[in-house]
């Protein structure tokens, strides 16, 4: 969850950062106290979601780690980025644009009342609706009638409440009608966004949103905000990911190192991310309980197109930027060996991975003075980064800044958000300076994922305002492909395309650095970089 993580902006989505938000808080719920897996609660550090729980304006990574537990949708992803069926029972399609969706009986939501095909197709409509203003609304415009229910055109009123494409055919089976056959619309679904709701939702979306109801694992508990968030397992759980735990504590930290002493204290029992203070000693400081491993998730830096040192910029300057970083030695010293210099802008773990055949991702200084001359220059001879300092990137941020000035003589410098929210929030409204800071977490193990959530004019997560019609175009045809093995290798000719116009930076890709304390067991990661929290047990 969720940029990282949209999809999700990591903290990252998803829309992804390092870290949390907000300060720490010690409470423990009435349970924490217990050594029992069967009573006690279970706390990781993950910060204030960005706004209320609710699955189609979720799109990072703080809020998608408390929706995967509250919500279940109709599939999600092994470690190996496979479907597995959670609330459907089978998904099938015989030509690629009409689906039949078939519902696993018996499940409900945590109120009590069914979930069933109307639990979907009514809150797939609410949410694609121009009226509601969802950030994920984009992710509902392939199926048929998404356009009468949210025009392009600004301002524009909708033609109809509900998509055409959307048909309920009895309590557990639905049908779904696309606009243009998608060989891999089957993975789009395992989205958090696309999670059923209650009747209740309706009634008040934003009541709902402060203490929401869902399918999931766990449900609500309590919200203090910039403090805890609190869910309990549910008992009637039905899917294959059901809690081992008494619940979880999601816990807001100002910074990744206060978590990591809270860890050492034995006052937390996971840690999502070690800020890069740590990042030397974790490993001997915690042992076995150690995690490191690699993640589908990448860490970039996106120019606001929109800015004065960017609108109309030659993509010249953005590939000299790119060779002005030295990633290879930011990443072993500031970083610990932590982090692989990024190749291209797609991550290991998602269908279509391949290292592009370029210099402009290797640090040569002389290329990158050039490059920058060669397109015009910089307004200003300086940029900026913004980035949130609540996530363990002012490091590494202050390192970038000072190789790009090194090799080039352009000015750089680090523009500093309180929080992963503020941060977002200046994204979204249009305020970054020159450039920020960009994590994003796989949602669905696709290169498409990687490249259409982030770069087309539409997207809602191309917070950069990146926009071109030949790149547009050429994944209009991507997701034309007959199969899903003509897909991934039309994305791979979408993203080496990419290298022409430079819609980022790619740096580096993640690796998990976290770890656990003494009193839980069985901790482990799954393919995009989130623990797998339900199966947390307490020793």
């Amino acid at each position: 969850m969720r940029g990282a993580n949209s999809a999700k902006w990591l903290a990252g989505a998803i829309v992804v950062a390092l870290a949390a938000t907000a300060c720490s808080s010690g409470d423990g719920g009435e349970d924490e106290g217990s050594e029992s897996s069967k009573t006690r609660y279970v706390s990781i550090n993950v910060g204030e979601p960005q706004k209320g729980i609710i699955p189609s304006d979720t799109n990072e990574s703080n809020g998608g780690y408390i929706l995967d537990a509250l919500f279940a949708g109709l599939l999600t992803f092994d470690e190996k980025g496979g479907i597995e069926y959670l609330n459907a029972e089978s998904i099938s399609t015989e030509d690629s644009k009409t689906w039949t969706v078939k519902l696993k009986d018996g499940w409900k939501f945590h109120d009590g009342t069914p979930v069933t095909a109307e639990s979907y197709v009514k809150a797939w409509n609410w949410s694609a609706h121009v009226d509601n203003a969802q950030q994920n609304s984009f992710w509902f415009a392939d199926i048929a009638g998404y356009e009468d229910v949210h025009p392009a055109k600004e301002g524009a009123k909708a033609k109809a409440d509900t998509m055409s494409g959307l048909k309920v055919v009895d309590d557990t089976t639905f049908t779904i009608e696309l606009s243009a056959a998608l060989p891999y619309y089957e993975y789009k679904l395992g989205y958090s966004t696309f999670a059923p709701l209650p009747e209740a939702f309706f009634s008040d979306p934003k009541a709902f949103g402060e203490k929401p109801v869902g399918n999931g694992p766990y449900e609500f508990e309590k919200w203090d905000h910039k403090k805890l968030f609190q869910v309990k397992a549910y008992a009637d759980y039905k899917g294959s990911n059901k809690a081992k735990n008494a619940g979880v504590q999601y816990k807001a930290y100002s910074t990744p190192e206060a978590a990591y002493q809270d860890l050492l204290s034995g006052n937390l029992d996971i840690i999502d991310q070690v800020g890069p203070t740590d990042l030397a000693k974790y490993e001997q400081d915690l042992g076995d309980r150690a995690i490191a491993k690699p993640y589908a998730a990448i860490q970039t830096l996106v120019p606001a197109f929109y800015s004065k040192t960017f609108k109309d910029v030659d993509p010249k300057v953005i590939q000299g930027l790119s060779m002005a970083i030295d990633r290879d030695t930011i990443t072993k010293t500031v970083l610990q060996g932590t982090r692989t210099p990024a190749d291209g802008w797609v991550a290991p773990g998602a269908q279509g991975k391949q290292t592009l055949d370029t210099d402009v991702f290797k640090y040569d200084p002389a290329k990158a003075k050039k490059l920058i001359k060669d397109g015009g220059g910089i307004p200003g001879n300086k940029v900026f980064i913004q980035y949130n300092t609540d996530g363990g990137h002012a490091e590494w941020v202050t390192a970038v800044c000072n190789s790009i000035t090194k090799a080039t003589g352009v000015a750089c410098e680090g523009d500093a958000k309180p929080d992963f929210a503020t941060d977002l929030e200046a994204r979204d409204n249009d305020e970054v300076k020159s450039m920020y800071r960009g994590g994003w977490l796989g949602d669905y193990p696709l290169n498409g994922n990687f490249l259409k959530e982030l770069y087309h004019t539409d997207a809602e997560s191309n917070n950069g305002r990146f926009s071109n019609k030949e790149v547009d175009d050429a994944m209009a045809a991507a997701d034309a492909a007959k199969d899903l093995d003509s897909y991934v290798k039309a994305y791979q000719e979408v993203e080496k395309d990419l290298l022409n116009y430079m819609p980022s930076i790619p740096l580096w890709f993640y690796e998990m650095n976290g770890g656990h304390g003494e009193k839980v067991d069985n901790v482990d990661i799954d393919w995009h970089g989130q623990y797998k929290l339900y199966d947390v047990t307490a020793k």
